[in-house]
This record gives C-alpha cells, structure tokens and sequence, in this order.
C-alpha cells in the first residue's frame, strides 16, 4: 500500500521537551489517517496488508512472542506508560490480559479485513482518550504534576517502536535475519499500521536506519527512566505473578540480553554468569528446535484465521484453540466487540 496519502497528513512532531500537552491525536486526525487507509487498501477482505507482505510472512510466526517481553519493559521505561498503567488498569496483575490486548489488537491490525483493522483502531484511540492525569513522582525528566495521556504522539511512537525492533529481534533469533531490503520494506509497511495507532508517516523516522538511530536515541535520553512502581511491575511480569504461568529461567535470561545496558541496571534484572550462559544456550539452541516445530504450533492462529477466511473456509479447532493462547478468544474481534 503507498504511503503517499498519509503522508500528507501532517501533525506536527514535537521536539524533546516540548511541552507535555503537544502533539496530540485528535479524533479529526484519527480519522483521517484511517480514511487514508481505507481508500488505500485494494482488497478489503485481505485487509491492510494482504498475504503477500511481509507482515503477514513475519507476524504469523509464534517466534514474536519471544520479543513479547522485551517490548513490555521497554515500553515500561517510559514513565507515562508506568503511571497509565498503574491508575487506569489492572492488567500489570495479570500479565496474560495484558498479552491478550496487546495481541488482540495488534493481531486484528494486521491479520483482519480492513472493517476489523479500522474498528480496532477506533477502539484503541477510544480507549486511549480515558487515559490522563499527572504524574504521581518525578521520573526521568517528568516532574511530580506534570499532566500526561496515551494519546500523545511521542508516547505512541515510543510503544510502537519497541513492538517493531523486539519482531525483528524475535524473527532473527530462530530464524534467518532479514535482509536490510526486508527490515526496510517491513518498515515501511508497518508505517501504514503505525497510522492505525494515530501515527502519521510524517511523525515517524524516514528509514529503519533513521529508527535505529532513534531507538538508540531514546535509550539515552531523559525520556524514559524506571521508577520504583516500574521495576516492580516489570519484575511480577517475568516472574508471572498473578497467573499460571512461569517464564524459563531462559526466557528471561534472553529478555535480559536483549535489553539496553541502561535498562538491566534501572530494572535491576539479573545478568551474571548464570543467565549469560542461558541466554547464550537459548540462542544456539531454539533455531533447530523452532524449524522442527508443528504447524499448528510454529503458525500463529490469527494468521491461519485469516489464510481459512481468503480461501473461505471454516476456521479450525486447532486455529481457534491457537487463537485463545494469542488473543485471549477464538476468533478476531469482528465490529467493535473487541
């Protein structure tokens, strides 16, 4: 899909430091990205993307789920994330939820026609609105007062960029890196989903070169800092509190590796000998146990939803049971029931 329509829709990119209220999505501009979309979308049933992309080729694999964490965190280093999270949710108690929506959405993004990518997007920017306050602490730059809300260009653009980088890395651990060319194109294409969060393509670096660079960035600045309510969620994420589910000693060993130095230390994760030596056998060993895994595993269930849809066939027991381990349901969200 061309990028041309969206981006003639310029919101303006605040500056660091700008102040905090700046460069807000408006339900106008909301709305003109998603018409930009439509208009520009060939096959609706397809969706956004369609099978041919290399979202698709990229987002069906289950290997995503290994950046899951990483992106979390990262995304908890910014202290408006930690302090909408922390008065505005209850997910951080329950780490599957919080994977569930973050999957659901994402997943109907990219895997659902365009009418369930543009209800998720709308649901999404609804959602956001309810999202505001002030800061409890200072953190970082952020002083005690000062006022914050999800929908906010930078803070979007922040949370979006560690779901891009953490895919990548995810992909290219189990599997063959990808070619700059395909870093570059699944970039570009991801600039369209982008706008489905209320991201212009002008808000966004030009290249993947020019998001490295800013990603590195934004690992320096005085953007994002933990505090101590961050560090703690971050810690009950990895060790799954409120849930059945415990992450191997190698997971979070590989989430650590993968973290910026800055951020093992503000998280106090641990990265001695012991879970150097795990992330660096998780390494060597899960590309040979990955290719060997069944379809039904390898496969995200959304993106066989979606393969069952464009070859109009039921969807299976298997892809709805898939489905409930990604996004908490058996089918993608249809209309606004997300």
């Amino acid at each position: 899909m061309s990028l041309v329509d969206l981006q003639q829709i310029a919101i303006p990119l605040p500056l660091p430091h700008d102040d905090d209220s700046g460069g807000r999505v408006s339900s106008r501009d909301s709305e003109s990205l998603l018409a930009a979309i439509a208009a520009g979308t060939p096959d609706p049933k397809a969706g956004i993307f369609g099978p041919n992309s290399i979202s698709w080729s990229l987002n069906c694999e289950s290997a995503l789920f290994l950046g899951a964490g990483r992106a979390a965190l990262l995304q908890l280093a910014h202290p408006w994330v930690t302090a909408s999270l922390a008065e505005h949710s209850a997910v951080m108690d329950d780490p599957i939820r919080r994977f569930h929506n973050t999957f659901r959405v994402v997943f109907t993004m990219v895997f659902g026609t365009l009418d369930q990518a543009l209800a998720a997007a709308r649901h999404l920017y609804t959602l956001h609105t309810r999202i505001r306050g002030a800061m409890p602490e200072d953190v970082a730059r952020w002083k005690r007062g000062s006022h914050y809300e999800a929908n906010q260009i930078a803070a979007l653009r922040w949370v979006f960029a560690t779901l891009v980088e953490s895919a990548v890395l995810a992909h290219d651990c189990v599997l063959p890196p990808l070619a700059a060319a395909e870093r570059e194109q699944y970039f570009q294409e991801w600039k369209t989903l982008a706008a489905l969060f209320g991201l212009p393509a002008a808000s966004l670096p030009e290249d993947w070169p020019a998001f490295e660079a800013y990603n590195n960035a934004m690992h320096d600045s005085d953007e994002l800092g933990v505090s101590g309510k961050a560090r703690a969620m971050a810690h009950n994420l990895l060790a799954g509190a409120g849930s059945w589910v415990r992450l191997p000693n190698w997971y979070c060993a590989l989430t650590t590796e993968w973290m910026p130095e800055r951020f093992r230390r503000e998280f106090a994760l641990q990265f001695g000998v012991p879970e150097q030596q795990a992330a660096a056998r998780a390494r060597r060993r899960l590309p040979a146990i990955y290719r060997r895994l069944p379809a039904a595993i390898r496969f995200t269930g959304p993106w066989r939803e979606a393969q069952a849809r464009l070859a109009r066939r039921r969807v299976g027991a298997l892809t709805r049971l898939s489905n409930r381990f990604w996004i908490g349901r058996p089918l993608l969200p249809f209309g606004n029931s997300l």
